[in-house]
């Protein structure tokens, strides 16, 4: 029996429109109703989270939230960090270097700065505005080589940031983890980090083991907790790589892809 059920937001428990549908809404309540565990695991920072942690009633100590990819696992009520596996200041500018040198864009999310990028750009802009945030443009240079960095992100126009991906080196994969969660977003984090590390902690701290977990997502974030769940969902809107790790897909975002997934295996309607 599943007894936890973890979501990506964007292009999985969102619409198009970024909303959550009524009948996305009546069955996550009617699998918490059950003493299932639902969790958000989103790249969003907690702050581009609340409004919709506050819509599904998922605000008590007893529920948890898995922010930046799993980067920081929080109860939602007091804010207790459970896990937390981020970057330095100096990994921030050395990512920047990197980026600059493959002529994209790059900010990143600072414990002290909050969303910091050294030239003001459009994407910048859209994750502050879809997280209801504040950007803060300063050189890279600034910062301690041990500040807290929670993740960096190359951003850019899609076929400039692919041109970038595709010269990046290949030890820079073995130092972080990278993931792309939009054609505009490559995500750069801490090597442990990762939605399925987080996922897999959450659930041990649970007492629960990967066969009574469900995830589901569209992305490339999403692969590692897809991989690691009993039941890995890609969305019918999904990218292809994501759809090829699934065990099954479900309809898209805006067709409540994710209700069916609940009515189906946990509440068997």
């Amino acid at each position: 029996m599943y007894k936890l059920v973890a979501l990506d937001m964007d292009g999985t428990l969102l619409t198009s429109n970024k909303t959550i549908s009524p009948r996305t809404k009546q069955a996550i309540q009617a699998a918490r109703e059950q003493g299932v565990v639902v969790v958000l695991a989103s790249g969003r920072p907690v702050d581009g989270m609340v409004r919709y942690l506050d819509e599904l009633g998922m605000t008590s100590d007893q529920d948890y939230v898995l922010s930046y990819n799993a980067s920081l696992v929080q109860r939602i009520a007091s804010k207790e960090v459970i896990r937390k596996q981020i970057l330095t200041g100096l990994d921030a500018k050395n990512i920047a270097n990197l980026a600059r040198e493959l002529g994209c864009h790059v900010h990143a999310f600072s414990s002290e700065h909050g969303l910091i990028t050294p030239a003001d750009n459009y994407y910048t802009q859209h994750e502050a505005k879809i997280n209801q945030i504040s950007t803060t443009v300063m050189d890279f240079s600034e910062l301690a080589d041990d500040d807290e960095i929670i993740k960096v992100m190359l951003i850019d126009e899609p076929e400039v940031l692919s041109a970038a991906i595709a010269q990046l080196p290949a030890e820079l994969y073995e130092q972080y983890t990278i993931v792309q969660s939009a054609p505009f977003f490559l995500e750069i984090m801490n090597p442990k980090s990762n939605k399925g590390t987080g996922v897999a902690m959450l659930a041990e701290h649970l007492g629960l083991d990967a066969s009574q977990v469900i995830c589901m997502g569209d992305a490339g974030n999403d692969s590692h907790m897809l991989e690691y769940a009993g039941l890995g969902v890609a969305m019918g809107n999904a990218t292809d790589d994501v759809k090829a790790l699934a065990n099954h897909i479900t309809a898209s975002n805006d067709e409540d892809g994710v209700a069916l997934v609940i009515e189906e295996f946990i509440l068997n309607k």
